[in-house]
């Protein structure tokens, strides 16, 4: 599957299902990926399946909201609109064509953007009403899509439709090695992190949050191991993004990421970790990035400071200890062979170069060690493990009710696959596949005797209830 440089932006006005639109389309369930941060009833940005296509889905809040912050709310909506390559109207169905909507649609013609008009919440609403809202075909937005977001309902052929409008990714070279994309906050050290690791003043470093404007592609190569840095935009915390240059940093960092095999998650030592570095953690994990957690500017702490920094760094990323944490001075150039090295094992760990026997022995221990839980009082068999794919490493289990294992169970397999293997930074994957029986089209035909006891169950049971009823 392609990546795809698209975006879609999902607006409307309040209540019209749109986060739940949002959440259907990356994968039914809270798929929040990345908050946009610091402002106030952020955008919401999230990875979804178009078609043969992956491309960027962005949530906003209602349009023309009667709050106090509904200005703020617009803004917000209308940036959104800008960094969209196709905009998603929703209305909801059950109330038809309301004086919002009519306001929303005629803006939104006004702009020239590419749209496609979405009745949401079908579920319930009669025929009529349905046939009502043919009429909304004529509105200049082409053909009106319906769909109910809560239980899936012509989602499929929404996905579809939005496919043609994801422009393809920029070409970019075709170079060999690592590539190692380099993300954070703004004025965190990024830019002068990558100098430190090239050894070249080749990226522009300014005292001033934003200074990189795009992701900049850097091949090099160093110990007869080619890489590709990949310097991106810094991910906003703070402050509202309205220069036009700047409107697109947050897609590109989360492009750059797809698109590496490790990425280096930069964060100031003195600030420490924030909310919205957690949030690129979760991206970088449910794309199957690896990660290693770069903490800059330690030269600027003393020893209380890096006691307090170590204790809060691990209490925040308890959900993924996995992550390797690495201390640099970007500025004085230390720690910088030492993540070289580290780059390289997470890399290595990508490819999981393992024979099939010497994982499924793996798998074996980890069963002895801990029985999988029954379901519905039938046991659970594990029977073997195959390797599917690279970066991420993906792993199928096959056997009987796999798919019914709780997610603790599968936690604790990827601990034991991570644990044996020596897996660090990088997402294990597995998935499950239940063992076709072969003879489920087979009926289990009873025997005389089976069938003569089988109507002496019956019979009693019919005389029970009988006596019951007379009591």
């Amino acid at each position: 599957m392609s990546l795809s440089s698209g975006t879609v932006a999902l607006v409307g006005r309040p209540n019209v299902g749109k986060s739940t639109l949002f959440n259907r389309l990356c994968g039914g369930r809270d798929a929040l990926v990345h908050d946009r941060p610091g402002l106030t009833r952020d955008r919401k940005y999230g990875r979804a399946e178009f078609g043969a296509r992956i491309g960027t889905v962005i949530d906003t809040g209602g349009l023309h909201d009667t709050s106090d912050i509904a200005s703020l709310v617009n803004v917000q909506v209308q940036n959104a609109i800008d960094e969209a390559d196709v905009v998603v109207a929703l209305l909801d169905a059950s109330t038809g064509l309301t004086a919002a909507d009519e306001t929303i649609l005629q803006e939104l013609r006004v702009l020239n953007k590419p749209t496609r008009l979405v009745a949401n919440k079908i579920d319930g609403v009669k025929q009529v009403q349905l046939l009502a809202l043919e009429a909304l075909n004529g509105l200049g937005f082409g053909e009106t899509l319906f769909v109910s977001a809560t239980h899936g309902d012509g989602v499929n052929e929404l996905r579809d439709s939005l496919e043609s409008y994801l422009t393809n990714p920029a070409e970019s070279p075709d170079l060999e090695g690592i590539p190692v994309a380099v993300v954070g906050r703004p004025n965190v050290g990024k830019s002068t992190l990558v100098n430190a690791l090239l050894g070249d003043e080749r990226c522009v470093v300014f005292d001033e949050p934003g200074t990189t404007r795009d992701s900049i592609y850097i091949p090099f190569e160093r110990d007869d191991q080619r890489y590709v840095l990949i310097d991106t935009a810094g991910i906003r915390r703070k402050g509202r993004v309205n220069d036009v240059i700047e409107k697109f940093s947050v897609v590109k960092a989360l492009d750059a990421m797809v698109a590496a095999d490790v990425a280096l998650l930069v964060i100031d030592a003195t600030e420490g970790i924030v909310e919205q570095d957690l949030h690129i953690v979760s991206y970088a994990v449910e794309a199957g990035t690896g990660l290693i957690l770069v903490v800059n500017k330690v030269d600027a702490m003393n020893s209380e400071q890096r006691r307090e920094l170590k204790s809060s760094l691990s209490r925040r990323l308890k959900f993924a200890e996995w992550i390797p944490i690495h201390h640099t001075s970007a500025l004085n150039r230390t720690g910088i062979k030492r993540l070289y090295t580290k780059v390289r094992q997470i890399y290595a760990s990508g490819r999981l170069d393992i024979a099939t026997p010497d994982l499924n022995q793996v798998l074996q221990n980890a069963i002895h060690s801990h029985s999988p839980p029954t379901n519905r009082g039938r046991p659970v068999k594990i029977r073997y493990v195959n390797k599917l794919r690279d970066h991420p490493p993906t792993l199928l289990v096959h056997g009987n009710q796999v798919e019914s294992l709780p997610r603790s169970y599968a936690r604790y397999l990827e601990n034991s696959f991570r644990t044996a293997l020596d897996i660090e930074g990088m997402p294990i994957v597995i998935e499950f596949r239940n063992s076709a029986n072969p003879y489920s089209h087979r009926r289990n035909e009873l025997t005389r005797r089976q069938l003569k006891h089988r109507g002496r169950l019956i019979q009693r049971r019919k005389a029970r209830a009988k006596a019951k009823g007379r009591r």
